[in-house]
């Protein structure tokens, strides 16, 4: 799950002051703005606003609604009557009781909520089997954790599951004790990162598979079990730093960074960001127009759906983003809770 971060790898700790909480917004204050907010909404999705951007959510996958029985299939498919374009997963692991690298950069605190945390892949493929439509994806897998093989046959398996409706959204984690409960080297994580794509591309399409490099070695071998799309999944990094902003402009096919609602930082990180990429396209001899974003949005504590919807609405003048999913693990306690958040958001901007 996202961070709050930079475009140069630092980010704001203001967001997370006093204990991963922001204080309530005056509800007074905000009731002023709803309604021209609300007509601002209507009157930019008559427009046709809803044909350019498309409106997903995270599972829940972490906190106390990850514990509810069921609760992924039955937030899937509700989500999907709802309106989603898609829902996401993302990745942790353990929450070390005494953390050396915080959620927060500059911290060493991590989000409660975090201590429970259902496994990506299965979540995934739960998904795929409780809906039809909406778009599956992945923000982000930690890769270097997984063993390459075992990762790209899981994927492949979604799919095909899904009938092709994977997005590949991976990352490189920031908790060395998670990479340690993994068995794997938090040194060196983005060259791991680099060749498990390799591995990745390869497996998903040739038969037979062959790889071998420095870290993993694949002797040849038959792999019969391909993506439906092809010639792969879209592979989508999420990243800030400047050497995992290249990275995507050389080689993936898209970027996925995250905002959050209320803002934490300036908008102008993620314009840099995107600079950066299209320039290292450009260089990598790629067309920059091809590669395509997808937006995050974490939701702090306290957070008032209008606010989100302001978020949201903002985030359509700083980055050309084809879909922006929203995540409430930090606002909402139940998978109904968060239904709730979800069908209140879409109402406010339509998902078309």
């Amino acid at each position: 799950m996202g961070r709050t971060t930079s475009a140069g790898g630092s980010g704001t700790n203001a967001l997370w002051s006093n204990g991963f909480r922001l204080p309530n917004v005056e509800e007074s204050c905000r009731q002023r703005f709803r309604y021209v907010l609300e007509l601002s909404l209507l009157m930019t999705f008559q427009s046709g606003w809803s044909g350019h951007m498309r409106l997903g959510f995270g599972l829940p996958t972490f906190g106390p609604a990850a514990n509810e029985v069921n609760g992924i299939a039955r937030f899937a498919a509700d989500a999907e009557k709802l309106g989603a374009s898609s829902l996401w997963v993302g990745d942790r692991l353990l929450t070390p009781v005494d953390p050396t690298v915080g959620y927060s950069p500059g911290s060493r605190v991590i989000p409660d909520e975090f201590r429970v945390a259902a496994d990506p892949l299965t979540a995934l493929a739960v998904a795929a089997a409780a809906t039809g439509e909406v778009r599956l994806g992945s923000s982000g897998i930690n890769a270097p954790w997984y063993p390459p093989a075992l990762l790209a046959r899981a994927l492949a398996g979604i799919d095909v599951a899904s009938g092709g409706r994977l997005v590949a959204g991976f990352g490189s984690g920031w908790s060395p004790e998670e990479y340690q409960a993994a068995g794997v080297p938090f040194e060196g994580r983005g060259a791991r990162l680099d060749e498990l794509l390799d591995v990745l591309v390869a497996w998903w399409t040739t038969d037979p598979v062959e790889h071998r490099g420095p870290l993993f070695t694949i002797p040849p071998g038959h792999v019969g079990l391909k993506p439906v799309q092809r010639p792969h999944p879209p592979i989508y990094l999420g990243a800030f730093g400047p050497k995992a902003l290249r990275r995507i402009g050389a080689r993936a096919d898209g970027w996925m960074p995250v905002w959050w609602a209320p803002e934490a930082f300036p908008a102008k990180q993620l314009t840099e960001g995107w600079a950066t990429i299209r320039h290292a396209a450009e260089d990598a001899g790629r067309d920059p127009d091809g590669i395509g974003v997808i937006l995050r949005v974490n939701v702090a504590a306290g957070t008032p759906v209008t606010v989100v919807a302001e978020e949201v609405m903002k985030m359509r003048s700083v980055l050309p983003a084809s879909e922006v999913f929203v995540d409430f693990t930090f606002v909402a306690g139940t998978v109904d809770h968060t239904l709730d958040l979800a069908g209140s958001l879409l109402d406010l901007v339509s998902a078309g």
